[in-house]
């Protein structure tokens, strides 16, 4: 008797980056890149991949919001680290190769992976994935990309938008680190005019306002000002982060305003982001799934239900194997949460809603 597999959906998966930066073959298993890799420097940049293609089938991985993403170049991690940009004409280019190689993707791989742009791309992508996974294996299915833009300076004007749009983009976060528009993860500040003037030019195409990484003042402002869909693609609760020292996570009152705003937060399984200290705690071995479910439920909690809270790993992104909870070997995995939150007194309709139907429903809302 096979246990239940709900559908998964990651709202955050930086594929590109790492097939630009590292090379990596997400057709590939896992498995096969760890080999590939394993006599590199690469493990020692960004950890052993969690990713595969053969990986997203064993974990029901039927939708990842796939970034297009870059640092400035003063977060630069090293010699090694090309995916850095020093103006917006060098992110502009950094994230149209990026835009490039989902293309290529989706051209090269049809049968692996799908380019969802439209409601009823999806519709038809979702058809496709026995949604009621019941007592039988998924056959092997087309993975859907939903292009996010992490950190928007390669929008070098508003008046570009339109441009990324047509190119597949959906939803847009404006900062990593700090940016023109707005403070960012260590860096903080308030949205500028420029970050008003973005903000107000997406709305008006429809683009999804992710404020990940955003910072508390600025992330405020936008649930005031932004009139579209706002969500959190992968940020955790940072009440649950004792002696947390960074303005990454999300504060109770822009939590209260994502609620207020009917909008999802993907919580994200890193170490780092489940337990600050893991590293003095006994290193990965002292963080467990039970940490994820708790971020889970602390969420569901202050919701008073299970329409806000779902998954966005980040995973490879910046981190692998060696930086996550001990169950997981792979994203395939995450699965495991299921039991942890049978017995914490969810539902199967409940876990389904948090794995895939929260962020489903922001699709199908926001989707053209």
């Amino acid at each position: 008797m096979l246990m239940w597999k709900p559908l998964l959906v990651d709202g955050h998966q930086d594929l590109a980056y790492n097939m630009l930066a590292f090379g990596r073959d997400y057709t590939r298993s896992a498995a096969q890149t760890r080999l590939i890799e394993k006599n590199t420097p690469i493990p020692g940049y960004t950890g052993d991949t969690l990713l595969g293609w053969p990986e997203f089938q064993q974990g029901r991985l039927g939708v990842i919001f796939a970034t297009l993403f870059a640092a400035p170049i003063r977060r630069r991690l090293g010699e090694w680290d090309k995916i850095v940009y020093r103006d917006t004409a060098e992110a502009y280019q950094l994230y149209q190769a990026q835009l490039d190689l989902y293309h290529r993707l989706v051209e090269d791989h049809p049968e692996k992976f799908h380019l969802l742009l439209t409601k009823s791309d999806l519709a038809k992508h979702l058809s496709r994935w026995n949604l009621i996974a019941g007592e039988e294996e998924t056959p092997q299915l087309p993975v859907g990309l939903v292009i996010l833009m992490e950190n928007a300076e390669a929008v070098r004007q508003p008046a570009e938008l339109p441009e990324w749009w047509d190119a597949g983009v959906r939803l847009i976060g404006p900062a990593w680190a700090g940016t023109r528009f707005c403070g960012g993860t260590r860096e903080p500040g308030p949205l500028t005019p420029e970050g008003f003037a973005l903000l107000e030019a997406m709305a008006d195409i429809g683009f999804v306002l992710d404020i990940s990484h955003m910072d508390e003042r600025a992330a405020l402002q936008a649930l005031d000002s932004f009139p579209g869909q706002i969500i959190a693609s992968h940020s955790n609760a940072l009440a649950l982060l004792k002696d947390a020292e960074t303005n990454r996570h999300l504060t109770d009152r822009v939590i209260e305003g994502l609620l207020e705003r009917d909008g999802v937060i993907g919580l994200v399984p890193a170490n780092g982001f489940l337990l600050p200290d893991w590293k003095a705690a006994g290193g990965r071995r002292a963080v467990s799934l039970e940490h994820l479910a708790a971020q889970i439920d602390y969420l569901c909690q202050m919701a008073g239900d299970a329409l806000h809270a779902a998954i966005g790993s980040d995973f490879d992104g910046g981190f692998g194997l060696q930086s996550v909870p001990h169950e997981i070997e792979t994203i395939a995995d995450l699965q495991k949460l299921v039991r942890l939150l049978q017995v914490r007194g969810y539902t199967n309709a409940d876990i389904q809603a948090i794995f895939a139907d929260n962020w489903i429903r922001i699709l199908m809302e926001n989707l053209p």
